[in-house]
């Protein structure tokens, strides 16, 4: 095996196999680079930047595009990159909290679901993903069925919940027809996706049936 193989990764393939936050300001400078020299690769050069401005990231923030292009191995093109990976940091940490959405009940889920599902031809089942307090994580289609039926499986239902950590979910699908009622096979379905769910740790809270304005949660029918 030739040495080249054995190789540590560099800071782009740590990155990718790894994620940022293993990365230190040095990789993560040098992922930012992307390319060195004749001479000093992308880490070894970073390692210098660095080293100039004390080992401080935000002594290197505060230089302009010319004089960080002026350090060998650098230009305006990398500068460019530098200081706009720099300026991001800062705003994510100066953002203002994002508005979170709490789903505590079926009128909850109703109100967040009603706007794209009333009227719809055919059936969609949606799952509502949420975090240990009852925050909305993300909705995800499941599945599209004919007028009459959705075919849902377990797998199809819990695959998305459980690759974003989800603590807890609420299930809902349409009627096109928009009767709310639920069928005796809704009834089944939520019986036995409640069941799934108690395997897998994640707690189906609802399931409800969106009408054509109107909805019903079919939990206390199971």
């Amino acid at each position: 095996m030739s040495s080249r193989n054995n190789q540590a990764p560099g800071p782009r393939e740590k990155l990718r196999a790894e994620g940022a936050r293993k990365l230190s300001d040095t990789e993560l400078l040098a992922a930012i680079i992307g390319t060195g020299t004749k001479g000093a690769g992308a880490l070894e050069t970073a390692c210098r930047l660095l080293f100039r401005y004390g080992n401080s990231l935000s002594r290197l923030a505060s230089l302009n595009v010319r004089e960080l292009a002026a350090f060998k191995g650098i230009g305006p093109a990398k500068a460019a990159r530098i200081l706009a990976a720099a300026e991001l940091g800062k705003r994510v940490v100066n953002a203002p909290p994002s508005v979170r959405v709490y789903i505590r009940n079926s009128a909850d889920a109703a109100r967040l679901l009603l706007p794209d599902m009333r009227g719809l031809k055919k059936e969609i089942f949606k799952i509502i993903l949420l975090d240990t307090k009852n925050a909305l994580i993300k909705t995800a289609n499941v599945s599209e069925g004919t007028l009459n039926a959705s075919l849902t499986s377990p797998r199809e239902v819990f695959k998305t919940a459980i690759y974003e950590a989800a603590a807890s979910v609420v299930l809902a699908h349409n009627h096109p027809s928009g009767d709310p009622s639920p069928s005796a096979e809704d009834i089944a379905l939520t019986s036995r996706l409640s069941e799934c769910g108690k395997i897998l740790g994640i707690k189906v809270q609802d399931h409800i049936i969106i009408g054509d304005g109107t909805y019903k949660s079919i939990m206390n029918e199971v």
